[in-house]
């Protein structure tokens, strides 16, 4: 009786010993799968998408498609094929204008392409990539307006413009020579191009190119007079001293020159 005893005994021990071996794998391959999730989750946290902020109300560098509503344009396919050269996630967000500067020195958003103007004030607090786009301000009017031909007509008119842009920046210096009698700012040039069809401005100082699109939006009810204000050339922007993600977009965008995108969305948006 105590032999089958002490072979009983062992026999329970031996099998209390593969047990907890056969626990201890079982938590170590637990452990090594949770490690393993651990890992690949950290990897995706570290993913940075990159803020891209823009006003779409300006075509045809930004605007928002009738039939998908997603925000679209020359500037938006620009900035996505930059990024995917640079090897960098992008998403675009939607804000005013007048905005645009302010969120990028806050850090809301990290890139700015919006038909931005490279201007000597908005360079002290931005950092401007290399301009992509030449473009100029003009002056768009009723088609049916035959008083105003060129700047000097715009004695004693009412203009209406976009707040913060350079076509606002001409109106208050054309005010300020005594020639344009008042101003009308809005926050979005559809609203703009809106009060000049309803009659309640006389003309609109605005982007050529801009001006082009309401003009094929609204035909025969917009026309552009005189010459070219002021020429322009558009770039990107990037926060202050942010020279690591300034230098991998000017890299992205010779790419994306170099491999003939750049040509391609020209040719796309207008037709040249």
């Amino acid at each position: 009786m105590r032999k089958w005893s002490k072979k009983a005994l062992a026999l329970l021990l031996a099998l209390g010993l593969v047990l907890a071996l056969a626990g201890c794998g079982g938590t170590s391959q637990e452990g090594r799968e949770q490690a393993e999730s651990s890992g690949e989750e950290a990897g995706t946290q570290d993913k940075k998408v990159y803020i891209v902020g823009t006003e779409p109300t300006f075509p045809p560098f930004e605007y928002e498609d009738e039939e998908t509503n997603e925000i679209t344009g020359f500037d938006i396919e620009l900035i996505q094929a930059i990024a995917q050269e640079a090897g960098i996630e992008v998403k675009i967000q939607s804000m005013g204008f007048d905005g645009l500067i302010p969120a990028l020195q806050a850090g809301t958003i990290d890139i700015v392409i919006a038909g931005m103007t490279i201007k000597p004030e908005r360079a002290e607090s931005v950092d401007f990539g290399p301009p992509y786009f030449e473009a100029g301000l003009k002056i768009a009017v009723a088609a049916d307006n035959n008083e105003i031909n060129s700047v000097d007509d715009l004695k004693g008119k009412t203009v209406a413009v976009q707040i913060g842009t350079t076509g606002a920046a001409k109106a208050q210096e054309l005010k300020d020579a005594g020639i344009v009698k008042d101003i009308k700012t809005y926050n979005t040039v559809d609203v703009v191009f809106l009060e000049l069809l309803n009659g309640t401005v006389d003309a609109v100082i605005n982007d050529l190119p801009v001006n082009e699109a309401y003009m094929v939006k609204n035909p025969g009810k917009i026309k552009m007079v005189g010459d070219i204000l002021d020429g322009e050339e558009y770039a990107f922007a990037v926060a202050k001293g942010n020279k690591e993600l300034l230098e991998k977009l000017t890299d992205g965008l010779n790419k994306v020159k170099e491999s003939g995108k750049f040509d391609e969305l020209k040719l796309k948006y207008f037709g040249s």
